[in-house]
């Protein structure tokens, strides 16, 4: 057993880029999907609709560790071999993509009916809607509850230490297993995570008051 140093206390700063590059991926993947799965749910064709609906229960109904174990290990039933860091990618990605998606699909249909109406009566179709008028108007509704996801989704990331991917988590596990202080290592993990989501939080809280107030 050797002592809790310097070293240790460093690796384990160090792996906190690994926790934000990871959770900026999986941000960026999850709103490509997102947008896709928002546009989908308020679309005109049923069959899109119901897809959209179907991929947002499986995401929504099944527990996020299950996601990564199936990211990691069924690309192998195929023939394909996924690394820890691209199967913690992919899985919470297509996680995030189906809350974003339901987050964004919410603010798509809290823009007033009159706003559609007005631009279909001057004759500019779905996705020109979408584009011109409704977006628009939604983006500014759904940044509160995108930065709150965003928080949800930098600890949700903790998760990925289970499939080997050496992030905040898995880091202080290693450290752990060799000084055994648990209580020193992990309260600075906790502190780390705090330093981290703390300033997203904040800012979600006074976006949403903004919005609040434009809305009076």
């Amino acid at each position: 057993m050797r002592g809790f140093g310097s070293n240790e206390i460093w690796f384990i700063l160090l792996s906190a880029r690994w926790t934000l590059i990871l959770s900026m991926v999986a941000f960026a993947g999850g709103a490509v999907g997102g947008i896709l799965i928002a546009l989908m749910r308020t679309g005109r064709f049923d069959w899109m609709r119901w897809t959209a609906i179907a991929y947002i229960k499986l995401f929504q109904g099944t527990p996020l560790l299950m996601q990564l174990f199936l990211a990691f290990f069924v690309p192998s039933i195929f023939g394909f071999n996924v690394d820890p860091w691209g199967a913690a990618a992919i899985g919470l990605s297509l996680h995030a993509s189906a809350f974003l998606g339901e987050i964004w699909r919410g603010c798509i249909e809290v823009v007033p009916r009159g706003q559609w109406e007005a631009s279909s009566a001057l004759g500019l179709r779905y996705w020109r809607q979408m584009r011109h008028i409704v977006l628009p108007q939604a983006f500014r509704i759904a940044i509160p509850p995108t930065v709150g996801f965003l928080v949800q989704l930098v600890k949700a990331t903790s998760l990925a230490s289970i499939i080997g991917f050496v992030e905040l988590t898995r880091a202080a596990q290693v450290v752990n297993n060799a000084t055994f202080q648990p209580f020193t290592i992990f309260g600075l993990v906790a502190l780390t995570y705090f330093i981290i989501c703390w300033p997203l939080s904040l800012y979600g809280r006074r976006m949403e008051q903004k919005l609040a107030m434009a809305t009076r």
